[in-house]
């Protein structure tokens, strides 16, 4: 007869999902063992083992639904009625939102990616591409000469990218620029700039 589920089973993958997010960023994935990530999240090796079979599909979990979260919301603004420069500044902002707290999550996302294996490195690449695409195809219709053949789109989506990816290394909630003023901020130099190509 199958086992169960407890009926907080969903509360306690998350709660691990966030301790262990919060350890692989701090300490880095390669470093930290399932015993650690058991102490941190305050259960035995057991329970965890009961979760999460090995620490790739944990770090799996956690980087899958970080990236699905930022695509349902990107697709989602993406669809909107919005003009093309309203609507890359609401993706923006709306990326930048979803990161308020999931800094270690995007951490993890940004440096352990890679030490998963190459088919669940694809599954999740492909949310990225997905992710790129929106922002590209926003761009081209915010800067009409980005869709001309030659045009520098990628390495302009991707500048974009590198301002909204990077920006937990320095941005303070209580510092003296809000998260909305730096998202004007990354769409006019984005637009801005690449009219100027």
């Amino acid at each position: 007869m199958a086992r169960t589920q407890a009926k907080d089973y969903q509360n306690k993958r998350d709660a691990i999902l966030k301790s262990s997010a919060k350890l692989f960023g701090k300490e880095g994935f390669e470093r930290t063992s399932m015993a650690e990530v058991a102490n941190v999240c305050g259960v035995s090796k057991a329970l965890l083992y009961h979760y999460y079979q090995n620490k790739e599909t944990l770090l799996f979990d956690i980087i899958n639904r970080h990236l699905n979260e930022l695509v349902k919301v990107t697709l989602e603004l993406y669809q909107s009625d919005l003009d093309a420069e309203a609507k890359l500044g609401a993706m923006i902002e709306g990326l930048l939102e979803l990161y308020r707290d999931a800094d270690d999550e995007h951490r993890v996302q940004i440096t352990a990616l890679s030490s998963l294996p190459p088919d669940k490195q694809e599954q999740l690449k492909t949310l990225e591409r997905q992710l790129v695409r929106a922002f590209s195809d926003v761009l081209k219709q915010a800067v009409p000469s980005l869709a001309e053949p030659g045009a520098p789109l990628l390495p302009v989506t991707m500048s974009l990218f590198g301002m909204l990816n990077w920006h937990y290394m320095w941005f303070r909630p209580d510092g003296p620029m809000s998260r909305k003023d730096y998202c004007n901020i990354a769409r006019t130099l984005i637009v801005e700039g690449a009219r100027r190509i």
